[in-house]
């Protein structure tokens, strides 16, 4: 349950009824010819119009921002399934993580790439370029990419992913400002 929705829904609700409740002195009070008409509409203004403006526009923010709270609570949930799975399994196809979590190859790859930059998905993977990283000793890892060379702390998890190898640079030009030779000629 979303406290955010309910509470923008509850103080909705008493906007409509300071509505309805105004509107009745109002009514009532012209009935018996107690109340002018100026008199009615400038009460009916000052306790049922302005009262209710304020708490529909407080109810309006707090259903709105109860949503894309309720949002975000998903997508964390669908992070914290995806981190859960690969840590039981150790090693988990994309394929498989897309029908258990239901989500499409490129939503799989974002949530892992958003693991990964929050730090939660280190494993096997290079926070310096992105590559894959290989064991040299234990507990040590290094970058066949970049030439990074990372110590992995016991208590990490043994995750693994397959991201894409980085972009390679292009050729450096040679001296003398020439172009390096192209394959096609």
């Amino acid at each position: 349950m979303n406290i955010g929705k309910t509470s923008g829904w509850i103080v909705i609700g008493l906007a409509v009824a300071a509505l309805l409740l105004a509107g009745g002195f109002v009514g009532s009070g012209l009935a018996v010819h107690r109340l002018t008409v100026p008199g009615a509409v400038l009460g009916f203004i000052l306790f049922g119009a302005l009262p209710a403006l304020v708490l529909g526009a407080i109810g309006v923010y707090l259903v709105v921002k109860g949503k894309s709270e309720a949002a975000e609570a998903a997508e964390a949930e669908k992070l914290q399934r995806l981190l859960g799975m690969i840590q039981s399994h150790g090693q988990v196809s994309l394929g498989q993580a897309m029908v258990e979590m239901r989500m499409t190859r490129e939503q799989i790859t974002q949530a892992i790439y958003d693991l990964v930059s929050l730090g939660l998905f280190t494993g096997y993977i290079c926070p310096n370029c992105g590559g894959i990283r290989e064991f040299v000793g234990k507990g040590i890892v290094k970058c066949p990419y970049c030439g990074a060379t990372l110590f992995i702390p016991p208590d990490a998890p043994n995750t693994r992913a397959e991201p894409k190898p980085p972009a390679q640079k292009p050729p450096e030009p040679q001296a003398g400002g020439q172009k390096p030779p192209s394959s096609s000629s």
